[in-house]
Order: C-alpha cells, then structure tokens, then sequence
C-alpha cells in the first residue's frame, strides 16, 4: 500500500495513464507523501480483499448472513494492539469533525514505511474517502432520512457512515466490507464515539441474498468498471424488490460520472471538501449524495 515518497507519483500517474488516459481526478489517494498511491486500487481492490477474507481465518459469529458483533472485550488483544498503535484518534480534516476516528496520518509510522512492511492486507478501512464524507454529513445533517429505520452499509471501510447513520437514531444497522480488519477498526470507531458496536458483515454481500433495508448506503465505491456494473444490478433489484432507498456517496470519479448509472440518479446534497482532504485526493473539491432512482 505505501510508496517511497520519490516514488508515489510516478506510479500512480503511469497506471492511471495506461487504464484510464488521464490522472487529475482519479483515484481518492492522489498525491498524497509517502503512500503507495493505490496505482492498482481501482484495478484490484475487491479481489485483493476477497483474498484477504478467505485465508485470515477471522471468525464469523451467525446473525442473518454471516455476521459478527464486536466488542473491544472480545477483539484479538494482538490485532487491537497493532490497530490502536498504528492509527491516530482524529476528527479534523473531514466533513464530520463530530465523528472521532483511528486512522492512518502523517503522525503514525506506516505512512512513511515501505509498502512490504504493513503486515496485513492494505488498510483501506484507514482513510475517510470523500464520498463516504458526504453520506455521513449528509445522515448527521438529515436524521430522519435514517432515524427509526433499517441501515445497511456497503464497503464500510472506516464505518464513518455506519456510525453517523447509529447517531443520527437509525433502528437496525449492519457494516459491510470484506476486510476482516475493517470489521475490527469499525468496532473500535464505534467504542471512540461512545456508540455500542453493531454488527458487521464481512462476506461480499453482492455474492449473498438480499434481504430487506430501509436504506442503502455506499461511498467511493464506484472506482471500477465491472464492480459498478455489478453495483448498478444489485442496486435496482434492492429497489424493484424492496422498495429500498439508496443514497450513493461520489466525489465525481470518472467511473461513476460517465457510468450509465447517472441516467437514474438525482442529486440531493454537495458538499465543498475541507482542504486537507482536497490535498489527499488530487484536488478533488467537492463530493455529492445521490438518490438512486430506477
């Protein structure tokens, strides 16, 4: 995941050139020091994180499919060490300064190391993406979009969203993201943010029956062709099926701009990104919440 600092921009430039023939407002990492750049994040992110949930061995406790409630009391005493020393509690810099999080900043020692000497599968769940920034400020701002109601949260990475929508009085939550070390930070976001951990799933729930939610949330997750197609299908049956709203966090990536998706979207709120994370995502300036309407 981490880059020599000499390094982060040419790679990231040359892969981008190559699969997408432009490099300004691609990926939400761009031009940040001392990262690897994720040059193959909109590439390979859902298989390298398949194989993360297949060979980790990470215990699945039964609650609908798959799932498993965290506790700090209960999470791998090693995992929750290494997790707590390598992450710093922040707030600033985002869309939600009421939401405190552990994430990777120029403060803790991974941002400058090589990329081979992070021990795990790379921790995505350890930036606060633009998009899931917005849905968040989005659900803080607008409690009765979730108050009362069923959450579900795909590719929950940090669980910013999953949190706002708990703070905001949502009834029944579940976090899914496929990273089981994402399912171990989430648990830990939650107990910084005084909120009783909810349950996560960490199976891809595109591969899974649908059961019903009252909403639908994802962020940044429209960063690759044949995920978003396979997004956009599961997306309309949760609606024709459900009657599911779905609230679709995006800071205009060229995936999900030019993807046929936008033909059913109605935009609901943009916000201006916070300068720090304008500076870790390429010069990116805004990220909007879109209802997806089929």
């Amino acid at each position: 995941m981490f880059y020599a600092r000499t390094t982060f921009i040419e790679q990231r430039s040359s892969c981008y050139q190559e699969k997408h023939q432009q490099t300004c407002a691609l990926g939400p990492m761009a031009l940040r020091p001392g990262w690897r750049a994720f040059t193959s994040f909109a590439m390979n992110r859902c298989s390298v994180l398949r194989k993360a949930v297949r060979s980790s061995g990470f215990p699945l406790l039964p609650w609908g499919h798959c799932l498993w409630r965290g506790t700090g009391s209960f999470l791998d005493p090693e995992m929750k060490a290494f997790l707590e020393e390598n992450t710093e509690v922040t707030s600033r810099g985002s869309l939600t300064p009421e939401i405190q999080l552990r994430l990777l900043t120029p403060r803790c020692k991974f941002w400058w190391e090589r990329a081979d000497l992070w021990p795990h599968s790379d921790p995505y769940w350890a930036i606060y993406w633009p998009g899931g920034q917005a849905l968040s400020r989005y659900l803080l701002d607008n409690p009765d979009v979730v108050r009362g109601k069923s959450v579900l949260d795909i590719g929950s990475g940090c669980g910013a969203t999953a949190i706002a929508a708990k703070m905001s009085g949502a009834l029944r939550i579940l976090a899914n993201d496929i990273d089981p070390i994402a399912g171990m930070a989430i648990t830990l976001n939650c107990e910084l943010n005084q909120l009783n951990p909810f349950p996560i799933l960490t199976k891809n729930i595109l591969d899974l029956e649908q059961d019903k939610w009252d909403l639908v949330v994802l962020g940044d997750m429209f960063y690759d062709e044949d995920l978003a197609d396979s997004l956009h299908q599961w997306l309309k049956n949760c609606f024709w099926v459900y009657r599911t709203r779905v609230l679709i966090g995006d800071p205009g990536r060229p995936q999900f701009s030019g993807h046929s998706i936008q033909h059913q979207l109605h935009k609901v709120a943009e916000y201006s990104l916070p300068q720090p994370t304008r500076q870790e995502n390429n010069g990116l300036t805004t990220s909007t919440v879109w209802d997806f309407q089929p």
